[in-house]
């Protein structure tokens, strides 16, 4: 264990954990005096915890509940705050002042402000157009847009009517869109006239052509005017109006419908790299308040925060970012690639913004490392005091890059969790210690534990991530899924009655979370489990390597392990460079890590969300079909790893 950061006394008293823990013991009657009590008292008396969370996140209800929690028989019969009545985005646009709600930047440099009271005015004209428009409670609307205001405020609009949203970004291609969307049969379609990545324009129309053209019930194709080179041709898209036109007459004030806790807010999909995706609906009620309990209590997030997180709207960050206009602090959204016009565009964006909370990648933090960027030196972080980090497990050794090289006082969450939940399971504790490689702690309210393969809760042992008790933000039901089985089979096949996640985890004795990756995707050689990210933390340390991804190949009646290495320009893979990777591996892990083969190839395959699919991958190894490549970023480099010759023998 390494202790690379302790907040002070100071700094824990002045935390919104601290005065969440004094509102519980005054209002229970009980003696909390740190997280692990606080952890323990959530996960025993629940159905209080939860109410206090209510309590304490000012939920805005018109009706309020007449129970917290009913748990019936299992996991999937409990019904969360039967009774109450409320809207997510009245609690969302509970400020209406000068204050800056949103600030949109984009890797042009250009940037615009909106504030809470220009922020509420503009979602009334938006929900005020989608009435007239016929829009009702239960209606499907999507967005296929930029991570600009336009798509919040589209969000708000919509919610505020009780319809559901539903957000694809505009780098899907066209069958990733129809695959996700043609299910869920949308009135409302929110698109741009194009975006821009990496210093190059894309044009969007033809792709919302070509969806209007597949999904019939879209009625109204909404087109918000983003890129400035972009085509305004709608001759192809009868259905199509500008978003300003779109808008017409006086807004008004809004009218929230007051509708149940467990209401469909938001339809999320599943990455589709094994099947076609999977349409999970989250309910107004446990987003809003597994939110609140993420950013009020282990982001510490205020109204005094500028909170930015590196995503698009295909991404469940999106969602988990824009929950903090409830808290009624600065959004910064920002749209383009993290690298252009160089590695330190987000740490410039960081500094001119006066960033507190940054939300990215473990890979972004890899990346800059492997850059050499030092940006403590070269910025003034001054406002920085928080890095949240997900999406991969963290390395130990990029623990040590942040507090050397960005900023020695901050906190640094790297936080887990998933589309499946909305929110993380593990994350952040701001009065607690950060120690490198450990997610700090587990959420308040979630009850997770490691099973290992004889079903037994184990601590300082590796096993599945499950969770034993229900929590507010688990999906409603699957869309299309009328007896509940997609649902069911989807984290209950393997303990039935208990939550399984698919993560392969240790939770350590002070309560700390390491994450080893995807259960799915764990080696297996000689039926010893070994996680990929234990590999990855190894090989990032290699400044040859620009990335690496480890599968399992079915050999002579057993698995042995592949990795494969995508080298950086001015390096080429060599006898000497594998036997140090492989040297590198053993010494600090063991001898079963040790890959049997190195393999160069050109790049390594991500999905739209940035995750590596190692389960893609050996599929292709096994000689087994790789379907719905459109739900991958670079499809083409699935083509690299198949018929090698080096795994032939």
């Amino acid at each position: 264990m390494k202790v690379l950061w302790q907040p002070s006394p100071e700094q824990i008293k002045k935390t919104n954990m601290t005065s969440f823990i004094n509102m519980v013991n005054k209002k229970y009657g009980i003696t909390i005096d740190s997280y692990a009590e606080l952890y323990e008292w959530s996960i025993q008396d629940i159905a209080d915890f939860w109410a206090a969370m209510w309590q304490f996140g000012r939920i805005i209800s018109s009706q309020v509940h007449n129970n917290v929690l009913h748990e019936g028989e299992d996991m999937l019969a409990a019904r969360w705050f039967a009774g109450a009545q409320l809207n997510f985005a009245q609690n969302l646009l509970r400020y209406r002042d000068d204050h800056i709600a949103l600030v949109a930047a984009d890797e042009r440099g250009k940037s615009r402000e909106i504030t809470y009271a220009e922020l509420y005015d503009q979602v009334a004209g938006m929900a005020q157009a989608l009435r007239q428009a016929g829009i009702k409670a239960g209606d499907r609307v999507a967005g296929y847009l930029p991570n600009i205001p336009e798509s919040i405020i589209a969000m708000l609009a919509a919610s505020s009517i009780g319809a559901i949203w539903s957000s694809c970004s505009p780098d899907f291609g066209f069958k990733g869109v129809v695959d996700r969307f043609g299910q869920i049969a949308p009135r409302i379609l929110f698109c741009c006239n194009g975006y821009y990545y990496n210093g190059k324009y894309y044009d969007s129309m033809d792709k919302v052509a070509q969806i209007a053209a597949e999904i019939s019930s879209i009625e109204r194709i909404i087109v918000v005017p983003f890129a400035d080179e972009g085509s305004m041709d709608f001759s192809k898209i009868e259905k199509a109006v500008l978003y300003p036109e779109f808008i017409d007459g006086e807004a008004r004030e809004i009218i929230f419908e007051q509708l149940p806790f467990d209401h469909p807010l938001y339809i999320m999909y599943s990455s589709g790299t094994t099947g076609a995706p999977k349409c999970m609906v989250h309910g107004q009620g446990g987003t809003l308040i597994q939110h609140l309990k993420e950013l009020m209590l282990h982001t510490d997030l205020t109204r005094d925060d500028t909170i930015f997180y590196f995503t698009t709207c295909g991404w469940m960050m999106w969602n988990w970012l824009v929950s903090s206009l409830a808290v009624g602090a600065t959004l910064l959204l920002y749209d383009g690639s993290p690298f252009y016009p160089d590695a330190a565009a987000l740490m410039r964006l960081s500094e001119k913004e006066k960033i507190s909370v940054f939300g990215t990648s473990a890979k972004y933090l890899i990346s800059i490392e492997k850059e050499g960027l030092k940006p403590g030196k070269d910025f003034d972080l001054s406002s920085l005091r928080t890095i949240l980090s997900t999406g991969s497990p963290l390395p130990a050794e990029s623990f040590e890059y942040v507090y050397r090289e960005i900023k020695p006082d901050l906190i640094l969450s790297s936080i887990s969790g998933g589309t499946d939940i909305i929110s993380c399971f593990a994350l952040g504790n701001p009065i607690g210690p950060v120690i490198a490689g450990e997610l700090q702690c587990r959420g308040l309210g979630l009850k997770v534990q490691a099973y290992n393969e004889m079903g037994q809760a184990v601590i300082a042992e590796k096993g599945e991530l499950v969770c034993t008790r229900p929590f507010p933000s688990m999906p409603v039901y699957y869309w299309n899924d009328p007896d509940g089985e997609k649902y069911r089979s989807a984290y209950f096949k393997l303990y039935p009655g208990i939550w399984s996640h698919g993560d392969y985890i240790e939770i350590s004795p002070e309560g700390g979370v390491i994450i080893y990756g995807r259960s799915d995707a764990t080696l297996n050689p000689g039926g010893v489990r070994i996680g990929t990210a234990e590999i990855y933390r190894q090989v990032d340390g290699f400044p040859e390597i620009a990335d690496s991804v480890a599968v399992g190949q079915s050999w002579n009646n057993d698995i042995r392990v592949i990795l494969f290495v995508k080298m950086n320009p001015e390096y080429t893979l060599n006898d000497d460079l594998i036997g140090k990777l492989k040297d590198t591996i053993r010494r600090n892990t063991s001898s079963r890590h040790v890959p049997e083969k190195i393999i160069a190839v050109p790049d390594v395959p991500y999905t739209l969300n940035g995750k590596k699919i190692e389960v893609a991958i050996k599929k292709i190894l096994d000689g087994l079909p790789v379907t719905n490549r459109d739900a991958l970023a670079n499809p083409e480099a699935l083509e690299y790893y198949r018929d090698l010759p080096e795994l032939m023998d």
